[in-house]
């Protein structure tokens, strides 16, 4: 973050009000001139690397977070939805969002807000997406919920307590605690349904086609929905979406979330992955879970004062459309775009099972990433008649990789492949993979030569 301006006044602006702190007094703590905390605050300073840290020793606070916080998700961003076709003829340049971004943040976060509240950006997409929402709302809680951590965390240690086998505990506080018995079900009884609540026998009915990863998360759903309930809706209300279908999926997502956190207890997952380099393999044989569900707790672990990497998460059926998606706090840009290269390992995955595809990128900003991609099947997919498929990718910048198991061996620094976000998206020329001419840009045709790109295009 060091390596390059960051403009980021208004969320220190936020900071100190928060604190109830007048100019002078902030800038006195962080051991700076209040004039010099006033230009920072109007974006006309970036944030030094040494304010950074003084931010974050005063305020206890993740560094990273200012970083995210920039008007409408800083420059790149921007020029991303400026990539619109709507946009082609303005030939905004990255100078002027520079300018524009550091004149007026206000008005850039606006602009970032409408067009993306209009479905810019992803076509075909509804003014009223409650995916869309959700998304952002856990992105905005940078998917960490502190106090469902605190209580799955709590309800680990008593279960822990009850029996040595998690799977058996959970099941007898459902029966001894909530009155509910669990039912394992033929498939063809459940008719293509996993999971059933019965109220009127009193039961938890899963079907036999759930393996016992699936078996122990769908217990563990059904214990936060009965014992957090109160935790998550809370959070499902203070949202505020003006969609109920929103709101419930938000639900989903927090009851998930807290299930997780019961299997893989924040405090021993993050030893774990310390320990282990975040080995993904040994992670899902020590908690006995699935890769997925190893992959989504990956993304929550932002406690203050113990918090894990940066790791982003997508997951993408085999026509590169994406179910889920979570940028983090370093906004991946290969996450957070609407398109997707498929220069990308990430879509290889499908074609080797069980295999862990690793692979360094770099996108056109020249930000470098260490990219981990994983084919996983839905757990009932085949015995519900469906040979369904989906590939997990996770990415972390690479000069935040060197611990990682699986950077052992490589050099981080050496090369890596050269990536964009979709071709609409990218303008990398003379690319033998490229599908379609980026938006904006004027074709250029020539009778008397062919390259090796399908679409040859005019440069800025």
């Amino acid at each position: 973050m060091a390596e390059r301006k960051l403009i980021a006044g208004a969320p220190i602006r936020r900071l100190r009000r928060r604190a109830g702190l007048s100019q002078a007094a902030m800038a006195e703590m962080l051991g700076i001139s209040p004039s010099y905390l006033n230009l920072v605050e109007r974006n006309h300073r970036p944030v030094s690397a040494t304010l950074l840290v003084a931010l974050a020793e005063q305020f206890d606070f993740d560094p990273r977070t200012l970083a995210a916080a920039e008007p409408g998700g800083g420059a790149a961003a921007i020029r991303r939805r400026l990539a619109d076709p709507m946009f082609a003829d303005l030939e905004v340049d990255r100078a002027e969002v520079d300018e524009w971004l550091a004149a007026a943040p206000g008005g850039a976060e606006a602009f970032a807000r409408a067009f993306d509240r209009a479905g810019g950006g992803e076509a075909g997409v509804a003014v009223s997406d409650p995916v869309a929402e959700v998304r952002r709302e856990v992105e905005r809680w940078r998917n960490h919920f502190g106090d469902l951590d605190a209580l799955a965390e709590s309800l680990a240690d008593d279960l822990r307590l009850a029996a040595a086998d998690l799977y058996g505990a959970m099941i007898e506080r459902l029966r001894v605690r909530h009155g509910l018995s669990l039912r394992i079900l033929p498939v063809d009884v459940l008719a293509g349904t996993l999971r059933r609540l019965d109220l009127h026998a009193r039961q938890l009915q899963l079907s036999e086609a759930l393996d016992h990863p699936a078996r122990c998360l769908a217990v563990a759903v059904e214990l936060a929905r009965l014992e957090a309930r109160t935790e998550i809706e809370a959070l499902a209300r203070g949202a505020g979406f003006a969609d109920r279908v929103a709101e419930r999926l938000m639900r989903r997502h927090l009851a998930e979330y807290f299930a997780r956190a019961v299997l893989m207890p924040y405090a021993r997952f993050l030893r774990a992955c310390e320990g282990s380099g975040y080995d993904l393999d040994l992670l899902t044989a020590r908690f006995g879970t699935g890769f997925e569900d190893v992959a989504h707790r990956l993304t929550t672990l932002g406690r203050v004062g113990a918090r894990g990497l940066p790791v982003c998460l997508i997951r993408i059926d085999r026509a590169g459309q994406a179910s889920y998606r979570f940028a983090g706090p370093t906004g991946a840009p290969m996450v957070a775009a609407a398109g997707r290269c498929p220069l990308w390992q990430i879509h290889h995955a499908f074609d080797r099972p069980g295999t862990t595809l690793i692979q360094r990128v770099e996108l056109e900003d020249g930000t470098r990433w260490l990219t981990l991609s994983r084919a996983v099947a839905p757990p009932a997919g085949a015995a519900l008649g469906v040979a369904a498929g989906f590939a997990i990718g996770l990415a972390l910048p690479v000069e935040q990789a060197g611990g990682l198991a699986a950077a052992r061996g490589l050099d981080l620094g050496g090369p890596a492949t050269p990536i964009g976000l979709g071709c609409r998206a990218c303008l990398r020329a003379d690319c033998p993979q490229r599908s379609a001419p980026p938006a904006g840009r004027a074709l250029l045709v020539n009778d008397r030569e062919q390259r090796a790109s399908a679409y040859d295009f005019a440069g800025d």
